[in-house]
This record gives C-alpha cells, sequence and structure tokens, in this order.
C-alpha cells in the first residue's frame, strides 16, 4: 500500500536545532559584512529590530498550527482562513523561495571545497546534493541529525567567538587594527557612520539572515509532540537572536573597527586572523562550508514538504504527494533537487550580481509568507475566538503587533525599492506573483465544452 502521511519522527532536540539553525544563516556569516559596511554599528539595532520581528511572526504561526491538528504546514493555514487563491500563491512562493536560497547556498559550497582542492566549482555542488538527497530519501530523521549536527558546528563557532571577545575586552588586548574596546562601536564616525540611509538600507541583508527560522512550523507534520517541541522552540527564539546576533556582531565591532572589515570577506574569518589565530581561514571556511550545506539541506527539506502539500490539496501533480516507504516524498525531493542543480547556471552567468539579486528575491518572498501567516493570525483571532480563547500558546500584543510587523514590512519593501542595488529584484518579482495568479485562474476556470447536469427535483 502506498503511503500517503508524513511520519512523526523529529525529536525534540531536532526541532530545537533546527530552530537554532534557523535563526542562523549564510546571512550572518557570508552576508553580516556587507551589511556592517551599509550600517556600521547599527547592524545591531537592525538585527535586533528585524528579529523582534521575525519572532512575532512565529508566534503567530506556533498558535495557528497548534489550533488544528491536521495542519501541516502555513499553507493549510493560509486556505483556511485566506481562501484556495492565497494558498496556491504562498506554497508555491515558499517553494520559490527556498530553491532561490538553496541554489546560491549549493553553488557556494563549490566555491568554498576550491579552498582546499583545486577542482571544478561544479564538482563539490554536485557530490553535495547528491549526498543530501541519498540522506533525505532515508527517513526525515536523517534531515533531522544533519541539522542538528550542521547547527551545533554554527553553535559552537560563535560561542568561541564570544568567549574569545569577553577575554580579549577584559585582557585590553591589542591587534594590528588597536585595542580591543568597547569604544569602537562609536569611535569610527558613531553608531549611525552612514546616517539614516546607511542604516536602512542593511535591512534587506538582515531578512535574509533570518530566512529559515520558520521551518520549525514547516517541519510540525514530522514533529514528535508538537504542543510542547514548537512552543518551547518558538519562546527561545528572543535569546538566540539576541546571543548568536547581536551578541556575535558586538564582539566583532568591538575587535575590529567597521571601517576595517571588507565587505568581500567574512568578518569571523577576518577575527580570528587578526587576534593571532593562523588556522583561522580554514577553520572558518569549513563552518560557512557547513551552514551553505546545512542551508542546501534546509531548502531540499522545505521544498519536498511544500509540494507534498501543495499536491494533497491538488494544487499541483499527484505525484508529488506519493511517500516511499521511508514516509518521505521522493518524487517531490527528485524535482526540488533538479530544479536546485539547474541554479548553477545563474551563478555561472552573472556571478557579480547573481548574490544580490537571489537575496533580494528570497527577502521579497519570504517578506510575503510571514506576512501571510500575520494576516491569517488576525482572521483567526477574529472568525474563531473560541479557539482563541481556549488557545495554550497565545501570540501576544495581538493584533496590534501584527499590523505594526506588516507595517515594517511594507517600510522594508518601499527601502528595498529606493536602493538602487536592490530595485531591480524589487521590480522583477512582481512577474513571479501574477504567473502564479494566472496559473490559479487556469486550473480553476471550468471547460467551456463541459456541461452542468441539470438539476432534478425529486418529490416524495
Amino acid at each position: 500500500m502506498a503511503q500517503t502521511e508524513l511520519k512523526r519522527e523529529l525529536a525534540n532536540r531536532h526541532v530545537q536545532l533546527i530552530a537554532i539553525g534557523g535563526t542562523i544563516g549564510t546571512g550572518l556569516f557570508l552576508g553580516s559584512g556587507k551589511a556592517i559596511e551599509k550600517a556600521g554599528p547599527s547592524i545591531m539595532i537592525t538585527y535586533l529590530i528585524v528579529g523582534i520581528a521575525v519572532f512575532f511572526v512565529m508566534r503567530a504561526l506556533g498558535e495557528l498550527l497548534l489550533s488544528k491538528a491536521g495542519y501541516q504546514s502555513f499553507t493549510d493555514i493560509a486556505e483556511d482562513y485566506l481562501g484556495p487563491r492565497a494558498a496556491f500563491v504562498t506554497g508555491w512562493t515558499y517553494w520559490f523561495c527556498w530553491i532561490m536560497t538553496a541554489m546560491a547556498d549549493v553553488i557556494a559550497v563549490g566555491v568554498y571545497v576550491q579552498y582546499w582542492f583545486d577542482i571544478p566549482q561544479w564538482v563539490p555542488a554536485v557530490i553535495c546534493l547528491i549526498v543530501l538527497l541519498a540522506l533525505n530519501l532515508m527517513t526525515v530523521k536523517n534531515f533531522g541529525e544533519l541539522e542538528f549536527w550542521f547547527a551545533l558546528i554554527k553553535v559552537v563557532t560563535i560561542l568561541a567567538l564570544i568567549g574569545l571577545g569577553i577575554v580579549l575586552l577584559v585582557m585590553g588586548f591589542k591587534t594590528d587594527a588597536g585595542s580591543v574596546t568597547v569604544r569602537n562601536l562609536w569611535q569610527h564616525g558613531g553608531i549611525f557612520p552612514n546616517g539614516v540611509t546607511g542604516f536602512l538600507f542593511s535591512f534587506q541583508m538582515v531578512v535574509f539572515a533570518y530566512v529559515g527560522v520558520e521551518l520549525v512550523g514547516v517541519s510540525a507534520a514530522e514533529t514528535a509532540d508538537p504542543e510542547k517541541n514548537i512552543p518551547s522552540a518558538i519562546n527561545k527564539i528572543p535569546l538566540r537572536i539576541l546571543f548568536f546576533y547581536v551578541g556575535a556582531l558586538f564582539v566583532l565591532l568591538c575587535i575590529n573597527p567597521w571601517t576595517q572589515l571588507s565587505p568581500a570577506e567574512s568578518p569571523f574569518v577576518r577575527t580570528f586572523t587578526l587576534v593571532g589565530i593562523p588556522v583561522a581561514a580554514g577553520i572558518i571556511n569549513f563552518v560557512v562550508l557547513t551552514s551553505a550545506a546545512s542551508a542546501c539541506n534546509s531548502g531540499m527539506f522545505s521544498t519536498s514538504r511544500i509540494l507534498y502539500n501543495l499536491s494533497r490539496k491538488d494544487q499541483a501533480a499527484a505525484q508529488f504527494g506519493k511517500l516511499n516507504k521511508n514516509h518521505v516524498p521522493a518524487n517531490s525531493l527528485f524535482v526540488s533537487t533538479l530544479v536546485i542543480s539547474a541554479g548553477a547556471l545563474l551563478s555561472k552567468l552573472i556571478p557579480g550580481q547573481a548574490f544580490e539579486i537571489v537575496t533580494t528575491i528570497s527577502a521579497i518572498c519570504f517578506i510575503w509568507v510571514w506576512g501571510v501567516v500575520l494576516i491569517s493570525h488576525i482572521k483567526y483571532k477574529k472568525t474563531r475566538a473560541d479557539l482563541h480563547a481556549a488557545s495554550r500558546f497565545k501570540a501576544p500584543f495581538t493584533p496590534f503587533i501584527n499590523y505594526a510587523v506588516l507595517a515594517l514590512f511594507a517600510a522594508i519593501l518601499i527601502i528595498m525599492l529606493i536602493s538602487g542595488e536592490t530595485r531591480p529584484a524589487v521590480l522583477c518579482t512582481p512577474i513571479w506573483f501574477i504567473l502564479l495568479y494566472a496559473l490559479y485562474a487556469i486550473r480553476t476556470r471550468k471547460p467551456k465544452n463541459v456541461q452542468e447536469a441539470p438539476v432534478i427535483e425529486t418529490r416524495v
């Protein structure tokens, strides 16, 4: 008999580390250098603002997921509260988000491996995809184990950085860049050295840095004891944001004056090298490699589950809804992996602009998905007051905070439209949504040559 239901094999430790992995992505390791160039020390404020907004999105998503046992992901939520059209657009948009992100990450794997081996970039990229595909085809527990260890590597690295920074601060350690001191935060042009403009233009990369935090919601259908594990993971997000993002950036900027950080170089590599650790570049290159592999792994997992859910809702081909003997949507996984592998062409054709374009489009699409969660929660509270009253995991400060976060997201989109670097992607992204709405209209339109059978009234 064909398997039709996903299996709950993700334990609490998997969910916790998936949540951590989602809040520590390539945006921090790779994108923070460029964000620091724009905003200077005020980048810590940007990360804090967006992090708080994302936390409230996750609280709304958590309450919605636990309000009905049959919810597989937020596409089910969108269908219940915003209709099938919104579910169709949101589901395919989320798939598109992760496809774009995974494309960049799998190419990054090839680049990082070239640090040690002089081989063509596409070889390690393809090997990475094949290995991740094989492991994900086995059981969902393998995905959980991969993310557990990938996230653990990230956590250990940042803990080492923060611990090292505290020791250097207490010692008043001197480097080639000067003394390690808190004064580095403001004595090189102030907290806002590039003014309000630089601060605002940093939001795009910071939004991309938080991509993946919602994986806790995507994994809900395969999480053992979701009523306990999902709230636990979501409630720890604020502390993780403060510690792993703001804490890490605080230490980086105390050790390195922001003016000496290159946007083309990982600030983590720069920091470990600056304090005299000779193998720093190799260590951090390994960490960034695992971070990229982790993001690609997350992309393969989420895109396959989204295709599975879309198929179950008759919004994608029926083949995507089939599971293998390990309760894994194998067809969805194969197709998503194939599309991700085709993305290598983008990095080859426009290597200089590819990362900026991909991250901007991903940020816009994730803002859409997060916005759908917030709007669904507003409608949920209005129309299902009974469920909200009985909820054991109520989202706080609603609906006011929902509107406030939606306003922030709208402001970020306007900022991205104003910025010359992100404007082309902002102007092109609506084409995706127009295409989806057109496809939905075609799918739901009745053929003209099919006539409805007359209704025959029967009297007893």
